[in-house]
């Protein structure tokens, strides 16, 4: 495949894949019940999500100095936070875009080198990761019983044995192959996970390695806090158990990657977790697109204004 094709695809499928979704979505609730829902939804919940969204990014902007820093520059603090918001809104048009995009503001209005800036966000993704992980072992911790029960009553345990069993037989063997292997493959992979060892051990070597965790803890848990406390803004969401707001997170977040800014697989990832808990679908869409929907009009708007200012709060330099 040339890398032209390439290119278009990548740009193309996330953005087929968000039209076939909304139009999957859709298709469960009428367009003029999903409207009702909006008007009928208590925004002051609506507004108090939008709160801790707001100072997750903050947080998020903050962080980021703890990086830069030890490297001799000194990130200003807006610059940081006008990047965070054009970072967000450029992923809603190119997948990981924005990510390039951050690198380069930093690069422009900063002074750091591109290399030593995209490094810096790759590391942030690795401790973001590693959360995200804390997350998913909570939520099997505390809903094990649920879980278990779950998928028991759904498949065959036999079979379920079977394939674990599979799995960690093939993933034993993956990891001898690429232990042992010379393949251009294999060093790539052995090469990546360094990469990522080195970057969650860099974490703890930086000057403010407390603060930087503290920050990242924060910062997932605004998001937790969004997701929850805007399940109060429908009455048919107000009171559903703990379980299915965790699971609802993290089905929701992984959601994000699948399509851009999760166009289209958001309200659908909400929808496929809440009806585990057989949460009628009706108001599992319509909070999934209100959830969307709100956090992506501050990104357009904070966004849109980040990337008019930019050149404005930094024409001096």
């Amino acid at each position: 495949m040339n890398t032209s094709l390439a290119k278009i695809l990548k740009i193309t499928l996330p953005l087929l894949l968000g039209v076939v979704l909304i139009w999957y979505s859709l298709s469960k609730i009428s367009f003029q019940d999903l409207v009702q829902y909006f008007k009928n939804a208590d925004y002051m919940f609506i507004g108090l999500g939008l709160l801790f969204g707001l100072l997750s990014h903050l947080s998020r902007a903050y962080r980021w100095k703890f990086m830069i820093e030890p490297m001799g520059y000194n990130l200003r603090l807006p610059n940081s936070i006008m990047a965070v918001f054009a970072t967000y809104l450029v992923n809603y048009t190119i997948p990981r875009a924005g990510e390039v995009t951050r690198a380069t503001i930093l690069t422009n209005y900063e002074g750091v080198p591109f290399e030593k800036g995209f490094g810096t966000i790759v590391a942030e993704r690795i401790a973001d990761m590693c959360i995200m992980m804390l997350i998913i072992a909570i939520t099997l911790f505390l809903e094990f019983e649920f879980i278990f029960q779950f998928f028991i009553e759904r498949f065959d345990p036999f079979k379920i044995s079977i394939a674990i069993a599979i799995l960690l037989i093939l993933g034993f063997l993956f990891f001898i192959f690429l232990k042992r292997s010379s393949s251009t493959f294999a060093i790539k992979i052995r090469s990546f996970v360094e990469g990522l060892i080195e970057g969650v051990l860099s974490i703890f070597k930086m000057e403010k390695k407390w603060a930087f965790i503290f920050h990242t803890f924060f910062i997932w848990a605004m998001y937790v806090l969004m997701f929850y406390i805007t399940t109060f803004a429908l009455d048919e969401t107000s009171n559903i158990p703990l379980a299915a707001i965790l699971i609802g997170f993290i089905s929701a977040s992984f959601s994000i990657a699948a399509t851009n800014g999760g166009i289209g697989s958001y309200p659908v990832a909400v929808y496929a977790a809440f009806s585990i808990f057989s949460i009628a679908k009706e108001p599992s869409i319509a909070f999934g697109w209100i959830m969307w929907s709100s956090q992506t009009l501050m990104i357009i708007v904070l966004g849109g204004l980040s990337l008019f200012y930019l050149p404005i709060y930094n024409r001096r330099k």
